[in-house]
């Protein structure tokens, strides 16, 4: 019997590139690509009704219990990432759906995130726009040595944020919930209070898992601790922060720019608010896309399908 296998949100149509999923014929798996986002939930829906397997790019595409309620057909889920806020363990668990992960690369966010602030301290995107259209220095920016940089979350990211920080000459002071001096310290950061960090940094990067606790954690209050001279760098998830009290802080001023990968809504919107918000540079979720990353993502997707398909699951998430 044939099963039918959906790979979801290959924006770049590389999915092909990076694992022989051809080879899966051979298991009796038929597979189809998806390279545009679902315009909403009933659309979403009716594509993967009559999918058994599907493949999802992190957090790109949710599957909470109402939508897996409405996929009788799915029986494996495999999610890039060892950890997938979008997906419902626990109804998938219910439903009798096995859900699997991958691992991913531990360079590709951290890199991205300082490329991110190079990019707003030294406005590269606005003199880059401006040198083609013919004119020379128009901008003045500003140097990190000697600034303090306030990380918000300091586990395996925050942790190498920390190192790229203190390489730049920067001092480096760290909040999480759960964080002692001696893990800070190791990193080679302060440990602040959550207040003393937006207080006391120049800028803060946000480093911290999305979860019901964490969502709207950077909220109007930091913000404008963190004030008309501050920048916000958010390559965690965009939920974490007060979208409507981050617009307000640029708009108005009292909050001095925010460079940022995530967003409340992803693909955002043409007309989204954040696209002509100023002192902003954005980039669309770039964290983890890079050829090392998309090939142990697509590998071992395709691994995870294959052992599944044989019957010996591989890398199984549980509640």
């Amino acid at each position: 019997m044939v099963q039918h296998l959906a790979i979801l949100d290959d924006y770049q149509a590389v999915a092909y590139d990076y694992a022989p999923w051809a080879e899966l014929a051979d298991d009796g798996v038929d597979v189809t690509v998806f390279t545009e986002p679902f315009a909403g939930e009933q659309e979403a829906v009716d594509a993967l009704r009559d999918f058994d397997i599907i493949m999802a790019m992190r957090e790109r595409t949710a599957f909470d219990a109402g939508r897996l309620r409405q996929l009788p057909k799915l029986k494996l889920l495999v999610t890039t990432g060892m950890a997938n806020a979008a997906i419902d363990l626990r109804a998938a668990e219910e439903q009798g759906i096995t859900v699997c992960g991958t691992g991913g690369s531990p360079a590709a966010a951290p890199e991205l995130t300082w490329a991110l602030l190079l990019a707003f301290a030294r406005k590269v995107p606005f003199e880059d726009r401006r040198l083609r259209a013919g004119h020379w220095q128009s901008t003045v920016g500003f140097e990190l040595s000697g600034k303090t940089l306030g990380v918000l979350g300091l586990g395996n990211i925050g942790s190498k944020i920390a190192g790229y920080a203190k390489a730049f000459g920067m001092e480096v002071i760290a909040w999480s919930p759960h964080l002692t001096e001696e893990t800070a310290a190791g990193a080679g950061a302060r440990k602040v209070s959550k207040e003393a960090l937006f207080r006391e940094a120049d800028v803060v990067s946000v480093h911290v898992r999305l979860s019901e606790r964490s969502r709207g954690l950077v909220g109007e209050d930091e913000l404008r601790l963190l004030g008309p001279k501050g920048v916000l760098v958010n390559t965690a998830r965009g939920p974490v922060v007060d979208e409507a009290a981050l617009l307000r802080g640029l708009n108005e001023g009292w909050l001095g720019g925010a460079a940022l990968d995530v967003y409340g809504v992803e693909p955002l919107p043409a007309d989204h608010p954040l696209l002509t918000a100023p002192r902003t540079v954005l980039t669309p979720h770039l964290g983890y896309v890079t050829a090392q990353s998309y090939a142990r993502f697509y590998g071992e997707a395709f691994e995870d399908v294959r052992a599944w398909v044989r019957g010996n699951p591989v890398r199984v998430l549980t509640v």
